[in-house]
């Protein structure tokens, strides 16, 4: 089954009818595009151009705002995926409405770049809400189940993320067999909204996924056409979790450019609706416990911080130029199957 995609034009009056291919989307293949979504071009170009300005600047500007261990700020090289054992092949900087306290880019650097960036922000949480609220009427909840759950009221509790990624351009450079621009993974959050650029392709997904948190992959890897006109939405574990596994968080991954492909680098803009700190965490069925939205986060990067901490030992005692790529180190959760 392709990944659908979605028109959301006419969406008061084409409302069920969109609400049943949201639905049919997520709980089939976990991923859709979204076409008609009522963002301008000129707004998402802009977004584009802020990513480029930031990733432009050196990484000693850059890394005045690093990683915070709170899910916000700047990190470049640092993501292994316990999935792969390798490190993804970009850099990235995380943005919130909350938690940002020294963590912008400086108005010297890139003038206006946190106006611009929250503006995009609250424009993509905007079109979020339609979403979520569709979810939650197609899962026979309370319209306000998630968006309530997702969307800060004005108490600075929000965990939603907005994430600048610059893929590095893989010209005149070779990689071992099991190197990705970003390696197989699931979302943790609870819906997630990306934005590519057109021709700067690569990203794939793999339905089949049958309960929160296993590792569980098939081997049937469907293409997501880059286009610029449409978002690329797709659901995270939050949200399988808080529908009783009713809707389907896939695992994805970028691959390096294959054939004739451009060898250039590759831009996206990922915005992670996440469950506020205090929400509740549980569907109508009680499949699994209650949790928080901070609880599962914090579990979710602990969990994958504990996975990747064995390869980074093995990594820090091998040359670093050839650990970026030609080794691979098998975590212990594939060794069985390796």
């Amino acid at each position: 089954m392709p990944v659908p995609t979605i028109s959301l034009h006419d969406f008061d009056n084409r409302r069920q009818e969109i609400i049943d291919e949201l639905m049919d989307a997520s709980t089939n293949v976990g991923f859709f595009t979204l076409a008609n979504h009522g963002i301008s071009p000129e707004d998402v170009q802009t977004a584009f151009e802020l990513s480029k300005q930031f990733f432009a600047l050196p990484d000693e500007v850059k890394s005045k705002t690093p990683l915070n261990g709170k899910n916000a700020g700047w990190e470049k090289n640092t993501q292994v995926r316990p999935s792969t054992g390798t490190a993804d092949q970009k850099e990235s900087i995380q943005l919130q409405f909350a938690r940002m306290e020294g963590l912008w880019p400086a108005d010297e650097d890139i003038p206006d770049f946190r106006v611009k960036a929250e503006r995009f922000m609250r424009q993509i949480r905007d079109l979020s809400v339609k979403v979520m609220e569709c979810f939650a009427e197609g899962l026979g909840l309370p319209l306000n189940t998630f968006t309530e759950g997702t969307v800060d009221p004005g108490v600075g509790d929000s965990q939603d993320v907005l994430r600048l990624l610059h893929y590095h351009s893989t010209e005149g450079k070779t990689f071992g067999s099991n190197f990705w621009r970003a390696g197989a993974h699931a979302d943790f959050d609870v819906l997630t909204m990306l934005f590519q650029r057109d021709g700067e392709g690569g990203l794939e997904v793999c339905p089949g996924r049958k309960v929160v948190g296993d590792f569980g992959m098939g081997q049937n890897w469907l293409p997501v056409e880059a286009r610029q006109d449409r978002i690329v939405c797709n659901i995270g574990d939050q949200l399988m979790r808080w529908s009783d596994d009713r809707l389907k968080s896939t695992y994805h991954r970028v691959r390096l450019p294959e054939g004739q492909e451009s060898r250039g680098p590759r831009y996206s803009i990922a915005f992670f609706n996440q469950a506020r700190t205090d929400s509740i965490i549980q569907g109508p069925q009680k499949k699994y416990p209650p949790i928080t939205g901070g609880e599962f986060i914090a579990e979710a990067m602990a969990k994958n911080r504990m996975q990747s901490a064995e390869i980074a030992k093995k990594a820090a005692l091998e040359d670093a130029d050839k650990v970026a790529s030609a080794i691979h180190f098998v975590p212990r959760h594939l060794q069985a199957a390796a």
